[in-house]
C-alpha cells in the first residue's frame, strides 16, 4: 500500500492539491526569503524556549521521514512575533538526496542540505492541538537550516534510533532525554511570517520562525536519514524513482503572494 502523499512523482506535492485543496491556497510554505528589503519585526519582547528534555518521547516513521512526539507540558516558545504560550507538540527534519538541496525555505534561493521543524501550539487560546491546527495563530514552527559538518551530538540521539524504524509504521522510544534547545542556533535572528504547514493538510495555521543561522549535521547522519523506507515491512518495496527510500522529503517554495517577510536581529 502505498501512501496517499509523498515525495515521488505519483503522490508528490503538484498532486498534493487534488485532495487537499489547501495546498492551493495564497498562504502556503515553504517560501523563498529575500532578505534585501525585509520590514524589521517591531518588538520589544525576545524570542524565548524551555523545553524538558525528559519529554521526548519516541521516534516513529510516518512514511515520509522522522518524526520525534513530545509531551509538551513545561516547553514554552514565547515573545518575538507570538502572542501568548505555545508548548511544543514534535518536531521532525526534510532533506534532499544529496547535499546541496533539501532545505524547504530557501535565501535568496540558496538551498541547505536539510530543515528541522520544531512544531508548537498555541494554548493561550485554544484548547488541543487539532482545535488549534484549525486557526491562523495556531501553530509555531521554529524552522532550523541544517549544512554538513561536524556530527551534532544531541541529534545523534535521534539518528541512533533510526534503524528501528527503517519501515513506515514502525516506532522506537527515545532513551536518551533530548534537549531541542539544543538544536536552535546561538544567537541567530530569524525571519518571520505567516504560512502553512509544508505536509498534508496544508492548513494556513503556522506562525513561522526560520533562523538565519544553520546548525552543522555530519554525512554519516545525512546519510542516516536518507535510509528510512516510505513503506511497511509488510508492503512490497514501491518501484519509484528512490526505491522506497526516503531521498528527498522537501516541498519545493511556493509565491509569497501578498504576505509580508520580518526579520528580527535579535
Amino acid at each position: 500500500m502505498t501512501l496517499e502523499w509523498g515525495y515521488n512523482q505519483e503522490n508528490g506535492p503538484e498532486k498534493w492539491c487534488q485532495s487537499y485543496p489547501a495546498a492551493a491556497g495564497t498562504r502556503q510554505s515553504p517560501i523563498d526569503i529575500r532578505p534585501v528589503d525585509l520590514k524589521s519585526l517591531n518588538t520589544n519582547a525576545k524570542l524565548t524556549w524551555k523545553y524538558v528534555p525528559e519529554n521526548t518521547r519516541e521516534v516513529c516513521n510516518p512514511g515520509y521521514g522522522w518524526k520525534v512526539g513530545v509531551d509538551g507540558k513545561g516547553s514554552e516558545l514565547n515573545g518575538g512575533p507570538l502572542e501568548g504560550v505555545y508548548v511544543l507538540e514534535q518536531f521532525h527534519c526534510h532533506w534532499g538526496k544529496t547535499n546541496d538541496e533539501g532545505s524547504e525555505h530557501t535565501i535568496n534561493g540558496q538551498k541547505f542540505a536539510g530543515e528541522l521543524h520544531l512544531v508548537h501550539w498555541n494554548t493561550t487560546k485554544y484548547l488541543s492541538f487539532d482545535e488549534a491546527a484549525k486557526q491562523p495563530d495556531g501553530l509555531a514552527v521554529l524552522g532550523v537550516f541544517l549544512k554538513p559538518g561536524k556530527k551534532h551530538l544531541e541529534l545523534e540521539k535521534v539518528v541512533a534510533q533510526l534503524s528501528k524504524i527503517q519501515f513506515r509504521g514502525e516506532s522506537a522510544k527515545i532513551l536518551q532525554p533530548i534537549n531541542p534547545g539544543e538544536f536552535l542556533p546561538e544567537n541567530s535572528g530569524y525571519y518571520t511570517y505567516h504560512g502553512s504547514l509544508t505536509t498534508p493538510p496544508c492548513s494556513e495555521c503556522v506562525i513561522w520562525i526560520v533562523f538565519k543561522e544553520p546548525v552543522e549535521v555530519s554525512e554519516e547522519q545525512l546519510k542516516e536519514f536518507r535510509s528510512l523506507r516510505c513503506y511497511s515491512n509488510k508492503d512490497s518495496c514501491p518501484c519509484d524513482e528512490f526505491k522506497g527510500f526516503v531521498k528527498s522529503n522537501f516541498r519545493p517554495t511556493l509565491p509569497l503572494g501578498q504576505r509580508e517577510v520580518k526579520e528580527c536581529r535579535q
